[in-house]
């Protein structure tokens, strides 16, 4: 696969602008502490002192996943289709936080199984489920890039109808054991590092699923791409979420990045291109054990700690008031000349 996407590095004389503008206001110094930073980089994505958030929107992609089928998730497979129609009806967490914000919702399947045509639903399937990468490869080279051109022609279409600030969120049983295995490789590091519980495995269960998991590796071992460990053990959801981060990039969007399986897809398109993570912003650090190993590889800060587990996007939608936040006192709070207040001392 052939990486086709070219990002811009962030302009660090922009940052000091930014952050004369930002130490002018009528504060102490820092005294936003991460607010600042964010709305530092929110000028620098987007070339401006004065940075404006349009038309945010969150996608959610969604597919099945063959290892499923080997008892690594606490629920069934076909909870994926049926998650798949709660979004479609709004009734999900993750239609419940896009409303409050007023955030546009979007649902693209990939691969779930037995899920018709409907209302409301992009569909774009490559295939019904990926294989099960126990002992095979969860999906073929072709398929993956069809699922990463997916994910980057869906942020296209957001960008041409005025979105700059874009948000993923993903669905698909297993889809923690995936993204476990992706970091694995991707990291070089032993796949029991990077196994939680998921939606709530038991400690058999967490057994379990880490000895599959083992297996797994064992069967993939080898010098392999980011790409191609996306191929061997990813999923087609995981894919599409590399390629739209890639293309949000591209095109100088804010990427907002949600718990441990965005995180994951997040890895592998910083290893294809750097420069990616210029544009991201790490929402949450998420209840998944391994997920702070996982921001720390990619030198992330997330806003937000609550504990959370949901994925679909969940924690991305929670921490959107703060990315609102950052642009507008960068934009409306006074002045110390304006306000006519004094600086301190020096």
């Amino acid at each position: 696969m052939q990486n086709k996407f070219v990002i811009e590095p962030l302009d660090e004389g922009l940052a000091d602008a930014l952050m004369e503008k930002i130490n002018l206001k009528t504060k102490p110094p820092g005294s936003l502490g991460m607010l600042e930073t964010l709305a530092c980089q929110l000028g620098q994505i987007q070339q401006t002192l004065s940075p404006q958030i349009c038309q945010p929107k969150m996608i959610v992609f969604a597919s099945d996943h063959g290892i499923a089928l080997e008892g690594v998730s606490a629920f069934p497979q076909e909870v994926t289709a049926q998650m798949v129609q709660n979004y479609l009806a709004g009734g999900a967490a993750v239609n419940v936080f896009c409303r409050q914000h007023a955030i546009a919702l979007e649902i693209v399947d990939l691969g779930v199984k037995h899920l018709p045509a409907a209302e409301g639903l992009v569909s774009c399937k490559v295939a019904e489920s990926t294989q099960s990468f126990l002992q095979a490869d969860a999906m073929t080279p072709a398929q993956c890039q069809q699922a990463m051109s997916v994910g980057a022609d869906q942020v296209s279409l957001a960008a041409k109808q005025g979105s700059n600030v874009v948000a993923f969120g993903e669905m698909g049983i297993a889809n923690t054991a995936s993204a476990a295995a992706v970091m694995a490789g991707c990291l070089n590091i032993d796949v029991a590092e990077c196994v939680g519980r998921g939606t709530g495995l038991d400690d058999k269960g967490l057994q379990h699923k880490t000895a599959v998991l083992q297996q797994a590796m064992a069967y993939h071992q080898g010098e392999h791409t980011p790409e191609q460990w996306l191929a061997k053990v990813g999923g087609f959801e995981l894919a599409a979420m590399v390629g739209a981060m890639l293309q949000a990039a591209q095109q100088r969007m804010v990427i907002l990045v949600d718990g441990f399986i965005c995180s994951a897809a997040a890895l592998v398109a910083s290893q294809i291109a750097p420069l990616v993570t210029q544009y991201m912003v790490f929402c949450h650090q998420s209840a998944e054990q391994a997920h702070q190993r996982l921001l720390d590889a990619l030198g992330a800060n997330p806003l937000l700690g609550l504990a959370l587990r949901l994925g679909e996007g969940s924690g991305a939608a929670l921490a959107f008031p703060l990315v609102q936040s950052a642009c507008l006192f960068l934009n409306e709070m006074a002045s110390f000349a304006s306000a006519g207040v004094s600086r301190e001392h020096d």
